[in-house]
């Protein structure tokens, strides 16, 4: 087997539609990252600026076995990531290839951690698939084979634990009484994202994100002008609703970031695209489940009425739409967001795991 640098359009190309083929054919994934991957790998991105990236191959005999980009984020130095990683088979052979060079780079850049499951940014998905592969994707979550586990494992990074929550809605009831709701109207106000002015809200959004998220283990700060290319690009499929800001005292303190699962409405092997625009706006097609992507406050605020006042709001939204909602990863040990999903939610959707290797290198 040889590793090959991607460092042609060929070679570039070439990656990008390995990591497209994963999807065709596996009738419960989707293919939710390929623009993404693309916009990076030539640099069309706004994040590009920030990140250095090594796009590889693994290939024997004139066929790709392993893809994936060492990158490298400026705002995130201790780190090279094994990113957007891709294996049609388990070839321990050909991941060592990986490995090798991931350490190489990873001293190059003085970085103590090596990463894998994390795509350039939490944003944008962290964290493979450990469980429910007979189960479809969720709309913005990682689907991959269970061989991937096996290479990190056995080159000692160790496993960080995620979990999603579920929650039937039919026939649920607000999670706020009404003696709650008008405590939390005293302090609260909650509205919805103004479509109007998308680079003022992605700069609050973008704010919130930074101070709500600053001791997370995989973040690291985000640029205001990335999430506004992020809302631009969701910007067809998003609905004013989708984002919801919670004022306290006239100042944006926390958000929810929710929305369809827009999986149901994309096809095996489809892209999100115009095809998932038409089937939601125009046929409007039914989607069964929404998803509770994100929730943000600032440090000041966690743990008080905020989170209740979104959830309350969305609970408005969405009831008689929807028949159940699942929430995006939330890390086994943060304790805070876990305790609220054990209290609220019916119980555990799915499990995925992120993997970091601690290099303890001096320099």
């Amino acid at each position: 087997m040889d590793l090959i640098i991607g460092d042609t359009r060929k070679l570039k190309m070439e990656l990008l539609n390995f990591y497209k083929n994963q999807y065709k054919e596996n009738p419960l994934a989707r293919n939710t990252m390929s623009g993404l991957l693309k916009d990076i790998l030539f640099g069309n991105s706004i994040m590009s600026k920030s990140i250095e990236i090594i796009p590889l191959l693994v290939v024997e005999n004139n066929k790709i076995y392993l893809t994936c980009l060492l990158a490298h984020a400026k705002r995130m130095p201790d780190t090279l990531q094994i990113s957007f990683f891709e294996s049609c088979e388990y070839t321990k052979e050909g991941f060592d290839l990986i490995y090798k060079k991931a350490l190489e780079v990873a001293k190059d850049y003085k970085a103590t951690k090596i990463s894998g499951s994390l795509n350039i940014h939490v944003n944008y998905g962290l964290g493979f698939l450990a469980d429910s592969y007979n189960e479809l994707q969720s709309f913005g979550m990682a689907y991959n084979k269970d061989h991937v586990h096996k290479y990190f494992k056995d080159c000692g990074f160790k496993e960080k634990e995620l979990v999603t929550f579920k929650k039937s809605t039919l026939n649920m009831e607000s999670p706020v009484s009404s003696f709650i709701k008008k405590r939390l109207a005293k302090n609260y106000r909650v509205r919805e994202l103004d479509l109007k002015n998308l680079k003022e809200e992605a700069k609050i959004y973008n704010d919130i994100n930074n101070d709500a998220f600053k001791d997370h283990l995989f973040y690291y700060k985000r640029d205001p002008d990335e999430d506004v290319e992020l809302f631009k690009n969701f910007k067809p499929l998003l609905k004013a609703e989708n984002l919801l800001f919670v004022e306290k005292a006239g100042k944006a303190i926390g958000f929810m970031l929710w929305y369809p699962d827009f999986n149901e409405l994309i096809g095996p092997g489809e892209s999100l695209g115009l095809k998932t625009f038409i089937r939601y706006k125009i046929l409007n097609q039914k989607i069964e489940k929404f998803k509770i992507v994100e929730i943000g406050m600032i440090k000041e605020e966690q743990g008080l009425g905020g989170v209740l006042a979104l959830f309350d709001y969305c609970y408005e939204k969405t009831k008689n739409k929807f028949n159940r909602f699942e929430s995006s990863w939330v890390l086994w040990d943060n304790t805070k967001s876990r305790g609220f999903g054990d209290k609220w939610a019916d119980g555990i959707s799915r499990t995925y795991k992120a993997y970091i290797l601690e290099l303890n290198n001096e320099y």
